[in-house]
């Protein structure tokens, strides 16, 4: 179970490895990686110092494993969601025939008119299944669950990956492949 600090420091990693690396002071090597001691440092730096083992607490009980160690356990990223410029060294894959995007209500109309769009992130994020869509869609209002064709889309030349935790990753979804849940 997270504790409340862990909480923080998801939070704060997330921001930093996400979205202003630079801030921190770090780079994002190829992959999204960075040096775990160079983290470390940069966290202190900052006034948010952080254990290692603290760091090893939050990678292995994130509930959504947003973050991974390398297999050497030198090197830490986040899996998705970046803002800024990084090849996650994602292939391409088959998709399951039906994934999953939640959404708050207030989106639906928009939605339906012009598609998911990835917004200011590399990909639209989808689920396997409708459970952890709706738990998505709960965090922007009353959560809607779309249902996606990734079977169609992949048959039309649609790209889709995997990250290391689960996401399925989309450049966007066209209105003609959703069908609301």
């Amino acid at each position: 179970m997270m504790t409340n600090r862990l909480i923080k420091i998801s939070k704060f990693l997330s921001k930093y490895l996400r979205h202003q690396p630079e801030s921190l002071g770090i780079k994002l090597e190829s992959g999204g990686w960075v040096n775990v001691q160079e983290l470390l440092l940069a966290c202190a730096k900052h006034q948010f110092p952080i254990t290692l083992r603290e760091l090893q607490e939050v990678v292995a009980n994130n509930d959504k494993k947003r973050f991974s160690f390398d297999s050497t356990g030198t090197m830490i990223r986040a899996n998705q969601g970046h803002s800024v410029e990084v090849d996650l060294q994602l292939e391409p894959v088959t998709p399951p025939n039906v994934l999953y995007h939640g959404t708050g209500h207030k989106s639906v109309e928009s939605i339906m008119q012009t598609g998911i769009a990835k917004m200011l992130r590399h990909h639209v994020h989808l689920s396997a299944n409708i459970a952890t869509a709706k738990t998505v869609g709960a965090r922007h209002g009353r959560p809607v669950v779309f249902a996606i064709d990734a079977a169609s889309m992949y048959q039309a030349g649609y790209q889709f990956y995997c990250s290391d935790n689960g996401v399925w990753l989309v450049d966007n979804v066209p209105p003609e492949y959703l069908q609301i849940i």
